[in-house]
């Protein structure tokens, strides 16, 4: 799922802007990596040539993503989450499962299933490559992301940037990294009293957003799962149908045919719904979650800038108290009240700019749900209007 609303808000650029353009126009999927071609060209004086291909891998994309996140320049931007890891294991226990299984079914309905499974797998390849590259667009399409030395170095430097897989050790600090991120947010709101009722409107509602997404989300792949199911059941009833007619032949041979053909392209079409609600839906809707997330990060960051600069306040306090270091005081809190000023005002319109961005590409990606639905519904009506009539003529 690509977000190029081009909403010219805050700090996003606008989509007739072809000054920096970054795709990804070729993946390689191996056993244990995915390897993505990166294609940039560029106007922008800052990049030593005007087009670049460089290969990366789905660790050196998490480098890039960390790069910002840890950079205090950007503490008052929502960070644009990082691509979800690359899994096929679900779509490689399929085929294997589907393999070891062979014997119980009919040679037609094998090449249907096997059919079916390569046509899932293909789809998640092309959704990882989607994500990965829209993490990308969202930092080129950023008036200061795009500025930043570290997307030069990913974008241009034409060798790997030794970004290793991540070890056990490494997963644990991430792990650790995750949980260190929630217990500040509660830390903070229980420390710090936030008297700004924008921004503590906003961290209620944006935990309460992200819970909705998470639920929405979940039905909407019990949803899609249910499309795969009936999908997978005319297989099934079409194969049966065909060894039938094969097995006695006579009277209803071309009568079975036509309706285990009448299921086969049913078949696609369940399989074309379920395909579209996952990609339309369920994908927009977790990029959305994990976007939530960032936004909620953001506010977190102001918290803590928030306790620092109530910190700073009670030393000078202490030290106009004790008549000692008056100076040094006053310039810590100096700087802590304008770092909080600047962090506040950036998170606003980061924020404000979210909301906007977020309501586009959910009315972009349910307008598309809906005109595919409508298509597939008609398509499914014609084919039972043609295989009636085709049926009767027998």
């Amino acid at each position: 799922m690509t977000d190029r609303s081009g909403v010219d808000e805050g700090n996003t650029i606008p989509l007739t802007d072809q000054s920096l353009i970054v795709d990804i126009s070729d993946a390689l999927s191996e056993k244990d990596k995915v390897k993505f071609t990166v294609h940039t060209r560029t106007t922008l004086k800052s990049f030593a040539k005007p087009e670049f291909l460089v290969v990366r891998q789905h660790e050196e994309f998490i480098w890039l993503h960390d790069r910002y996140e840890e950079n205090p320049l950007y503490a008052g931007y929502i960070i644009p989450p990082h691509p979800p890891r690359p899994n096929f294991d679900a779509s490689r226990e399929k085929l294997q499962r589907l393999g070891e299984g062979e014997g119980t079914m009919t040679k037609e309905e094998f090449n249907k299933m096997k059919q079916e499974l390569e046509a899932e797998y293909l789809a998640t390849f092309k959704k990882t490559v989607a994500m990965h590259e829209v993490f990308l667009t969202r930092l080129a399409s950023h008036a200061v992301f795009r500025e930043d030395e570290h997307l030069h170095v990913f974008l241009e430097y034409d060798q790997d940037l030794c970004a290793r897989p991540r070890g056990r050790l490494q997963q644990l600090g991430g792990l650790v990294k995750s949980l260190g991120s929630t217990t500040d947010q509660y830390y903070l709101n229980a420390k710090v009293r936030d008297v700004n009722d924008f921004f503590e409107q906003q961290m209620n509602s944006l935990s309460e957003y992200n819970n909705q997404l998470k639920e929405a989300t979940t039905r909407t792949d019990k949803m899609t799962e249910k499309h795969k199911e009936v999908a997978d059941s005319y297989i099934k009833i079409s194969g049966g149908l065909v060894q039938l007619a094969n097995v006695d032949p006579g009277p209803l041979d071309k009568f079975l045919t036509k309706i285990a053909d009448t299921f086969e392209r049913a078949r696609k079409i369940e399989s074309r719904v379920a395909s579209d609600e996952d990609l339309k839906l369920a994908d927009t809707l977790r990029y959305y979650m994990r976007d939530s997330h960032a936004a909620k990060q953001l506010l977190v960051r102001r918290l803590r800038c928030l306790a620092t600069y109530e910190a700073a306040n009670r030393a000078l306090e202490k030290a106009r108290h004790k008549n000692k270091d008056i100076h040094a005081a006053e310039q810590a809190q100096s700087e802590a009240c304008e770092r909080f000023e600047s962090i506040s005002a950036q998170a606003k319109e980061e924020l404000l700019d979210f909301k906007i961005r977020r309501l586009h590409a959910f009315r972009k990606s349910l307008i598309e749900l809906a005109e595919l639905e409508v298509k597939h519904a008609r398509a499914l009506q014609e084919l039972f209007r043609k295989s009636l009539q085709g049926i009767e003529e027998l």
